[in-house]
């Protein structure tokens, strides 16, 4: 199973080559934050790691990142309760994406989507490439 995925993942990237960073304004020299998650409840202890962390770093907080992936992303349209946590994500100014593999995999357009969630075409690189480029990440 792990092999599948290793090859799926190589030939894809391959196959479409690389993908463009889709925020590259993040400040490098400040402390960035990536939650890579699967499950849409997490959501709300998410941001209130976010407000700490922002308290916490003071001047050196920068950009706080969170890209849902898998299955979950089944349960993002027409979800009132996600609505309102991406309404307080996005007065706590962190940008919530969405795997497009994912939707594709589960049938979800982005048009069934809020209008404040970005859609980057492979969640899972996209995790990478801002992990390259200095973000603290966890998954959860």
């Amino acid at each position: 199973m792990k092999n599948s995925i290793l090859i799926f993942t190589t030939l894809f990237s391959f196959i479409c080559g690389t993908q463009q960073l889709q925020a590259q304004d993040f400040n490098t020299t400040k402390n960035n934050y990536l939650i890579l998650s699967k499950n849409i409840p997490q959501l709300k202890p998410v941001l209130l790691t976010a407000q700490s962390l922002a308290t916490e770093d003071g001047i050196n907080y920068g950009d706080f990142y969170v890209i849902i992936c898998g299955k979950t992303v089944k349960d993002i349209p027409n979800n009132t309760e996600f609505k309102t946590l991406l309404e307080e994500a996005k007065f706590l100014n962190i940008k919530v994406f969405v795997c497009g593999i994912s939707l594709k995999k589960f049938n979800i357009t982005p048009k069934q989507l809020p209008d404040s969630i970005v859609v980057t075409e492979n969640g899972i690189l996209y995790g990478f490439q801002l992990t390259k480029n200095g973000f603290l990440t966890l998954t959860i």
